[in-house]
């Protein structure tokens, strides 16, 4: 299991053109990638259960990545952060 946290410094947090980016990039790998916000946790690979977290700016997230894949998946998820959040 790989698991990193990072602090969003987009303005608009997690709104619908990352959300829907994250997604097709989670959607690439066979590992399990969740994201917790604020005691909340959601699949990576479902649209609405990222967007129910409400991430907003300045929100520290926590990524775990579980699966036969992890370590790769984890390294492009805290890319994609820290290119797009």
């Amino acid at each position: 299991m790989k698991t990193f946290q990072y602090t969003v410094k987009e303005e608009l947090g997690m709104h619908a053109r990352p959300a829907g980016l994250i997604l097709q990039l989670a959607k690439e790998f066979d590992s399990k990638i969740t994201v917790s916000n604020k005691g909340k946790k959601g699949n990576l690979k479902r649209l609405l259960s990222v967007v129910d977290l409400d991430i907003q700016f300045g929100d520290t997230v926590t990524v775990t990545v579980e699966g036969s894949d992890e370590e790769i998946a984890a390294e492009e998820m805290l890319a994609f952060f820290e290119e797009n959040l």
